[in-house]
């Protein structure tokens, strides 16, 4: 197997995902922010898929040793340089999930679901009771709970698939989508900072990141049969996760409009 195989394998649900309804629905600010306040979960735990990766990629204790693959070490540095402390739009250093929180701010949407869950995390000291515990919608706790499991089993190659698969590789077209109906049907508010954080996610996944991260995937598996076939089933289940999260964010949507 390779990463042609495994992108053939998931091409269904990547169309799945790159054709949801959930884009059509969002028509107005209180949809928007109902898109925002759940999508900040996915922001938020991207980021422990990342440091996993960095924890097992490149050397993070002392004393120092050189890992195994350079190109693979230089990839995860260069993403968390981006993803931990990159250039807001006024030109300040902030990580991917603050300029999104403050993006939330700016236009009005609640960032206290997010806030509340991170705070009883900190609390806890357990990731998985903290999911477990919390009233978020059953979709957004199967999510989150998916990926710290992959983190917690610490296989490099599943996390790598998890973080490719489900992430970095999906992006670029899904953002894109997203932007073109935020543009076509709220004209009237000012997203900036929010249009900012989606095209920079943009930027970086298509030209540099999205391509070395299937590099990273091949490194790892070589000619293993039997991790190919995890990063198969890896992937597929993030990509329904990330369905599932799609469902629900949709799911408060209509809700909402009915009650209205």
């Amino acid at each position: 197997m390779n990463i042609e195989a495994i992108n053939t394998s998931i091409q269904p649900q990547k169309e799945q995902l790159l054709q949801h309804s959930l884009y059509n629905k969002i028509q107005n600010i209180d949809d928007l922010h109902r898109f925002l306040e759940s999508h900040v979960f996915a922001v938020w735990d991207f980021m422990s898929l990342l440091k996993a990766l960095q924890a097992k990629l490149t050397c993070t204790t002392t004393p120092w040793f050189a890992t195994k693959n350079p190109q693979t070490r230089y990839l995860i540095n260069e993403i968390v340089l981006a993803e931990e402390t990159d250039l807001t739009i006024d030109g300040r250093r902030q990580s991917h999930y603050e300029m999104y929180l403050e993006a939330m701010e700016d236009c009005g949407a609640d960032t206290s679901g997010i806030n509340n869950f991170l705070a009883e995390v900190n609390s806890l000291h357990n990731i998985f009771v903290a999911i477990k515990q919390s009233n978020l919608h059953p979709d957004v706790k199967a999510f989150l709970d998916f990926t710290f499991r992959v983190i917690e089993e610490g296989k490099p190659h599943q996390i790598a698939a998890a973080f490719t698969f489900g992430r970095e590789d999906l992006i670029p077209s899904m953002f894109t989508a997203i932007l073109k109906n935020f543009q076509k049907n709220l004209p009237e508010i000012n997203l900036s900072k929010l249009l900012y954080y989606f095209e920079r996610h943009i930027e970086l996944d298509a030209d540099e990141h999205g391509p070395m991260a299937m590099q990273m995937i091949n490194d790892l598996c070589e000619n293993d049969a039997q991790k190919w076939k995890e990063v198969e089933e890896i992937s597929i289940l993030a990509l329904e996760r990330r369905i599932g999260l799609w469902n629900s964010i949709e799911e408060q949507i209509v809700m909402k409009a009915e009650m209205a």
